[in-house]
């Protein structure tokens, strides 16, 4: 053939691995003209090729011979919509087989004996075990992909290979095995956004930047193609080939960034016109142009006026063939301009876009801030036009205010009744139900046999709301709350129970183990020794708690309350703080309990200066707080009242009733001793009267005049609870230790040597008394005090069963 086309050239010259430019209007895929559009771009001179744009999911052909890696985890549910996403884009016929890549990365972390050890400290065998296991769990979830791809009649492969970082892995599987085509994941689904344009995930990143160039990569999110990238290596190298070509021949040149359909025209017409231009050439440099046919010479005049007319004809055909290469060129030329305005204007319209959307979303932050304040605003306003209305009626009726007040508040609670009884019914215990999930569910049938059909010798206490019953619930000692069903606010205090205490956790809070809504009942962990009325009543012939551990009693109850109330992002008042709803554990420590009728105080009930919410009175009448029940208002201060009350019945051993005119008394007449609980041994004169103090504080009838918890009561409050601590160990833990022989050597401390009361895992897996490892922890160790390691972190667990095994190990042999 007298020309070869540049297109033949270009492909003959492509880089291994990059497919061969498809021209034709059959195999053109929606993403050409945008690629070219692209392509125009780098050749105007940038520095670096252009962000492609966004592809459609239509489905794509790919050549013979072409794998496709897509990039899948151990989970069918998490890579599913990513593996359909391929097989659509790629299917029909002559279609590509797929490779199904996963990379497993090693674990730093093996879950072994309810803790999480790091796999440095593990043997080379369970190493081995558990990294088989895994991989079989791997082919286990490959061979799902496999059988998703047979049923759309696809042949796939699987390939597993191993690295630390699976970005990493990705990127060297990519060049080692010279993959041209990917499709992973650019996030995980929950991030998926209608407004995600590039991949989010650091691994997805990663790969974006660093595969090799020649790779085109896919990232899906959810099912949708979020991010494309191109193998722009391979698109710039046949540009320079085409220009070294057209150079070489000597043939127009054209832009690389045109058409498909201009490059076929362009091919077409320059294979022409090297024919045309050719041949004439060949006959002038001939030695005699009447010598062509080989015969004798025959010098007719006629047959050289027929030559002549041909040479004109060729002449001519030159010339137009000039001309038309020439208005192909402008033609070019005025293509790739505007190829250029194109490109500006749209950079230009997606930067408008992008500060029209910010626009948007600002507006839309305004309007729903305002809209906010409008809302808080009309609260307020109704909230002060009750409040005066109210403060009208009580001076109306100043003189029946005793008889009023009774009234109201029976008003209030039919109303609330009905409230709560409205909300049960139109379902808005959907909220509650979605916390419970954070916790255990139990059967009915479970609950029916841990109690023996909540058999009445079970019965450890029983309140108005419900009973409780000692429980043996999957090898555990639980106590289970029943709610009564006759009550109408069972719904809302099993809701509130639940809700509060599924979402803090603090080692003065009783441990929530359940719940069961069938049965309306709460699973809590066993405390043996019962309520702290129980202990002050030497209920059963207990012993008396000696001072040193009702000093530590009211340290614990103290530490719950400012953990509550300083609780992010709302605090919660208990509005119930008596001694019944304080359990003692067989170490006899505290722990709160008795969330029933507990409230979170939101941001929307915060006033000036004070937290707080209107609600109806709730709680026993000794340990009320006075403004509460006379307002409503209840904030943290409530239970600051209630506190003192605590504080004087752990110093007297009395009832409420008249304490606190009875301590006031004593105080003033300096004959505080005289009415001090004797059963609790010598009370120190010094903590007794900071004890007394604080508590006539604690119990001012002006709120504003009470002290705060964690600046005022716990400065006093902590110096007595770690002497008494001291005293406790080497009294009571040493004792028993020393006394009581076989005591398991998992249930002593490796630091103190002691018994534990509080175990906690730290990160080396070995089980600590909780003072002892925080106090390691605190003076700058680093190191693990059993192995001389580095610890890895120094976060600590809690060990609830061994916790559990010393508390009945230690009611079983101490008694």
């Amino acid at each position: 053939m007298a020309g070869r086309t540049p297109t033949s050239k270009a492909t003959a010259r492509r880089p291994p691995g990059t497919a061969p430019r498809q021209h034709g209007p059959k195999t053109r895929t929606k993403q050409q003209p945008q690629q070219h559009k692209n392509m125009a771009s780098a050749t105007a001179g940038s520095s670096s090729p252009p962000t492609p744009p966004r592809a459609d999911d239509s489905p794509e052909p790919s050549l013979p011979g072409e794998k496709v890696y897509v990039a899948v985890g151990r989970e069918m549910a998490e890579f599913r919509a990513t593996l359909l996403w391929a097989l659509h884009k790629f299917a029909g016929a002559g279609a590509p087989s797929f490779v199904l890549l996963h990379v497993y990365s090693p674990p730093k972390f093996l879950p072994l004996m309810g803790a999480r050890i790091p796999a440095a400290q593990v043997g080379e065998q369970e190493l081995a075990a558990y990294k088989k296991m895994e991989l079989q769990r791997v082919d286990h979830g490959l061979d799902q992909y496999t059988h998703l791809c047979a049923q759309g009649k696809i042949h796939a492969e699987k390939l597993v290979v191993e690295a630390d970082d699976v970005g990493q892995g990705l990127v060297e599987l990519i060049s080692e095995h010279h993959v041209t085509e990917l499709v992973m994941g650019a996030a995980a689904d929950m991030h998926h956004t209608k407004k995600m344009k590039t991949p989010k995930s650091r691994k997805a990143r990663f790969v974006e930047q660093q595969a090799d160039p020649l790779c085109k990569i896919w990232f899906i999110c959810k099912g949708t193609l979020v991010y494309r990238r191109y193998g722009w290596k391979a698109i710039q190298l046949s540009h320079e080939e085409m220009q070294e070509y057209r150079q070489s021949s000597g043939v127009t040149h054209y832009p690389v960034d045109k058409s498909a359909s201009l490059s076929e025209m362009w091919c077409v017409a320059n294979t022409w016109l090297c024919k045309s231009i050719g041949e004439p050439q060949i006959e002038r440099t001939s030695s005699d142009p009447f010598d062509i046919s080989g015969k004798n010479n025959v010098e007719e005049s006629h047959e050289s006026h027929n030559f002549q007319h041909i040479l004109r004809d060729l002449e001519s055909a030159r010339k137009e063939a000039y001309e038309e290469k020439c208005r192909r060129e402008k033609a070019e030329r005025e293509l790739f301009e505007a190829l250029q305005k194109a490109q500006t204007s749209e950079n230009s319209y997606f930067r408008e876009m992008k500060q029209k959307n910010e626009l948007e979303e600002k507006l839309t932050t305004i309007m729903e801030e305002i809209e906010s304040l409008t809302v808080r605003t009309d609260e307020l306003c109704a909230k002060l036009q009750g409040e005066r209305e109210q403060r009208t009626v009580l001076e109306k009726r100043g003189a029946h205010s005793d008889r009023i007040i009774k009234d109201l508040m029976l008003q209030r609670d039919k109303a609330l009744r009905e409230t709560e009884a409205l909300r049960a019914r139109k379902g808005e215990s959907t909220a509650t139900e979605e916390r419970t999930m954070h916790i255990t569910e139990f059967s009915y049938s479970e609950i029916k046999e841990a109690t023996n059909n909540f058999d009445h010798s079970m019965k450890i206490g029983e309140s108005v709301y419900g009973s409780v019953y000692k429980g043996f619930l999957r090898h555990t000692n639980v106590a289970i709350k029943k709610l009564n069903p006759e009550t109408t606010q069972t719904q809302s205090q099993f809701s509130q129970e639940v809700e509060i205490l599924s979402r803090v956790r603090h080692p003065n809070l009783v441990t929530l183990v359940g719940a069961c809504k069938d049965a309306q009942a709460l699973v809590y962990e066993y405390m043996p020794n019962g309520s702290l009325d129980d202990r002050l009543a030497c209920k059963d012939n207990s012993k008396p708690l000696s001072w040193q551990l009702r000093t530590r009693i009211a340290s614990n109850i103290c530490s719950a309350l400012i953990f509550l109330h300083s609780n992010k992002p709302h605090s919660i008042v208990h509005s119930d703080l008596k001694a019944s709803n304080i359990l003692v554990d067989g170490n006899n420590v505290a722990k709160l309990s008795g969330f029933g009728v507990s409230q979170i105080l939101t941001d929307q009930f915060k006033a000036t200066t004070t937290l707080y919410r209107y609600t109806h009175p709730k709680g026993s009448f000794v340990y009320i707080d006075p403004e509460y029940l006379v307002s409503g208002d209840l904030t943290p201060l409530s239970d600051v009242y209630s506190f003192g009350i605590i504080l004087l019945r752990l110093l007297t051993g009395r009832s409420g009733f008249g304490l606190l005119k009875e301590v006031q008394q004593a105080m003033d007449r300096g004959c505080l001793q005289a009415i001090l609980d004797s059963s609790a041994g010598e009370w120190p004169s010094m903590y007794a009267e900071q004890l007394a103090e604080m508590g006539l504080r604690c119990c001012n009838i002006r709120r504003k005049n009470r002290p705060d918890l964690q600046t005022e009561v716990w400065t006093v409050l902590e110096p007595m609870f770690k002497s008494a601590s001291v005293m406790l160990c080497s009294l009571s833990f040493k004792s028993v230790s020393e006394d009581l022989g076989g005591v398991p050597s998992y249930f002593i401390c490796p630091i103190l040597q002691d018994v534990m009361r509080d175990p906690l895992i730290a990160a080396d897996g070995f089980t600590y008394e909780a003072e002892a490892i925080r106090e390691w922890l605190d003076s700058g160790h680093q190191t693990s005090p059993m192995t001389n390691l580095e610890l890895p972190h120094r976060d600590l667990l809690p060990n609830h069963a061994l916790r559990s095994a010393i508390q009945e190990w230690l009611q079983t042999n101490g008694n």
